[in-house]
């Protein structure tokens, strides 16, 4: 059976914050759907995090003109030319914020988390970079597939705090890796299998943060991804989230005839293919 994708996202400022530092963005005929949390002062963080969806989504669209699989910084050999490439898309992501942030003063010291998925017929890569996070819905359940780049989970990862924990850490939302901190970044980088009615979740932590797996689960189970979407978001606001709230929803579905969707922040575009 081959699979195809339907998706939806959604992005909310929330009940606190004064602007919207997430973005996301998909593209259903290449496959690569990505969500960024911007981090920086005055506007910054949602320029440095529109560029991010902005690089990774050209690259893919880029990607039939060019000649062969090109290798920004090395290869990673355990995983697919699939994630490697989304390796790529990232490092350039990297480059042209750190290329903003030295051209513009206001922009100095911007950065941003990122977490994509590629899908390809019935496999897909996952990329990420700092605390958004991606989960997977099958049969019932779901899983965490990312595993946060923050302080709180380097102190579990060494045996410091527990998971309960570390639900109770003062410093939440202090991360340990982002893109535009440094002149290089290392996603973490792994394939999986896509299976039909799988849903995976992209979000960032202004969701994660503030709703459980098991509320997560419910919200999206037996629910059209429009509904779950607006179910998640407003578990965060209702569940005290003081940040903005992005959710990005992909469903595995039986292939028919059909269109590209295309969409950025606020925009939403359905041509014919």
């Amino acid at each position: 059976m081959k699979l195809t994708t339907q998706a939806v996202g959604k992005t909310d400022i929330g009940v606190v914050r004064k602007n919207n530092e997430d973005n996301f963005g998909y593209d259903t005929r290449t496959g690569i759907f990505v969500v960024c949390d911007g981090m920086g002062g005055q506007a910054a963080g949602e320029v440095a995090s529109k560029i991010a969806v902005d690089t990774v989504l050209g690259y893919f669209q880029e990607e039939n003109k060019r000649s062969g699989p090109e290798v920004l910084g090395k290869e990673i050999a355990e995983v697919s030319e699939l994630a490697n490439a989304l390796a790529n898309a990232v490092q350039l992501a990297n480059k042209a914020i750190r290329a903003r942030s030295a051209q513009e003063t206001t922009s100095a010291g911007m950065g941003c988390t990122l977490v994509a998925a590629r899908v390809e017929g019935n496999l897909f890569s996952i990329a990420h970079v700092g605390d958004s996070r991606i989960y997977l819905i099958r049969s019932g359940a779901i899983q965490q597939l990312t595993t946060d780049h923050s302080l709180v989970m380097e102190q579990v990862r060494r045996g410091m705090i527990t998971l309960e924990e570390a639900e109770h850490f003062e410093m939440q939302n202090v991360i340990v890796r982002a893109l535009g901190s440094e002149d290089s970044v290392e996603p973490d980088l792994a394939d999986l299998s896509l299976e039909e009615n799988d849903t995976l979740l992209l979000c960032t932590d202004g969701l994660s943060r503030y709703v459980k797996d098991a509320a997560m689960l419910e919200l999206i189970n037996g629910k059209s991804l429009e509904e779950a979407c607006d179910a998640l978001i407003e578990a965060a606001k209702t569940g005290g989230s003081d940040d903005n709230i992005t959710c990005l929803l992909i469903r595995a579905v039986e292939q028919t005839w059909g269109g590209r969707i295309f969409r950025r922040r606020g925009e939403d575009v359905q041509s014919s293919t």
